[in-house]
């Protein structure tokens, strides 16, 4: 088990950039596969990115592809997600995922085990 802490959320016009950090305890952080999803007012939460253990792999939903880069860094227990041209659909709480494993990373929601509390983002238009 991690426990994850989001940070950097707030409030950003479009076009604008945000990164948020999510900060996992625990000393295997490195076995753990990462995902981001994002839930807006009324709508299911839904699948934003994810990196393998190594960050060798990356995926993203393709409503964020070209936009929003995740990457993590072992060293520090951080995933990051980097987001730029921001648009008001992007508004909604930001969760952070973990779970234990090597093989595959998981693109929904029931594929993961640890959730962070969540960070607000709003795009202001």
């Amino acid at each position: 088990q991690v426990q994850l802490v989001e940070s950097g959320g707030g409030l950003v016009q479009a076009g604008g950039s945000l990164r948020l950090s999510c900060a996992a305890s625990g000393r295997t952080f490195s076995s753990y596969a990462m995902g981001w999803f994002r839930q807006a007012p009324g709508k299911e939460r839904e699948f934003v990115a994810a990196i393998s253990w190594s960050g060798d792999r990356t995926y993203y939903a393709d409503s964020v592809k070209g936009r929003f880069t995740i990457s993590r860094d072992n060293a520090k227990n951080t995933v990051y997600l980097q987001m730029n041209s921001l648009k008001p659909e992007d508004t909604a709480v930001y969760y952070c995922a973990a779970v234990r494993r090597r093989v595959g990373v998981p693109l929904t929601s029931v594929g993961y085990e640890n959730w962070g509390q969540g960070t607000q983002v709003t795009v202001s238009s």
